[in-house]
């Protein structure tokens, strides 16, 4: 498999399989980049070495839509340079894979990587956002909906089963896959071949014999 344009790329079509290890790809490189941290710290006697790891739908980007927020910049006080630093490079990392993987499972499902929009940003913004509205009944409309596509967005990305068939996005994923394991067949035992009679008279004594260097 080409990573590259697994991970990085945004054309083509991936099935159901890929976006679940793409999410757990996300989930190892964040606690890796989480003991990257903490050993940085230890080093300065900063902490302590605590193992953890989160594993989000939305590929822990909770923290993209904080860069609307100006109420998140207060407190960037309380990080120090190499958390910063850290966060940064995983937010971007992180926020282009599941961008690429999201629009190619997208595709698999014949739609357009736009719809993202509606499966991720809208949500995301309005989680964000949330607190600041007020507590009134005509709120709960804007909250259904943000559930709602939420929640429509996680069973067509994580769930339900890409178009069959090729689309105007590609060929299907998974009949690749199938059409690769047809071609290499188990290789079946020519019995005609590898067996020869050989005549009573003959040496060794006649009868079935299988061929030398069959």
């Amino acid at each position: 498999m080409d990573w590259t344009w697994y991970l990085f790329r945004f054309d083509g079509r991936i099935n159901r399989a890929l976006l679940w290890q793409a999410l757990l790809i996300v989930a190892v490189l964040a606690a890796l980049l989480g003991m990257i941290g903490q050993v940085i710290h230890l080093l300065t006697a900063k902490g302590s070495l605590t193992l953890s790891s989160k594993l989000d739908f939305d590929f822990g980007l909770d923290d993209l839509f904080k860069l609307v927020d100006p109420r998140a910049y207060r407190s960037l006080a309380s990080f120090d340079r190499t958390d910063l630093i850290l966060k940064a490079f995983g937010l971007a990392l992180f926020s282009w894979i599941f961008l690429a993987t999201a629009i190619k499972r997208l595709h698999d499902r014949d739609r357009s990587g736009w719809w993202i929009v509606a499966f991720f940003l809208v949500p995301g913004l309005y989680s964000q956002f949330s607190d600041l509205l007020p507590h009134s009944n005509w709120v709960l409309p804007f909250s259904l909906t943000a559930s709602i596509l939420w929640l429509w967005g996680l069973i067509e990305m994580f769930i339900v089963p890409g178009t069959s068939g090729s689309n105007r996005f590609g060929p299907d994923p998974l009949a690749e896959i199938e059409d690769g394991a047809a071609s290499a067949p188990a290789k079946n035992w020519d019995q005609q071949n590898e067996i020869e009679f050989v005549p009573p008279s003959a040496s060794p004594p006649g009868g079935m014999h299988v061929k030398r260097g069959a």
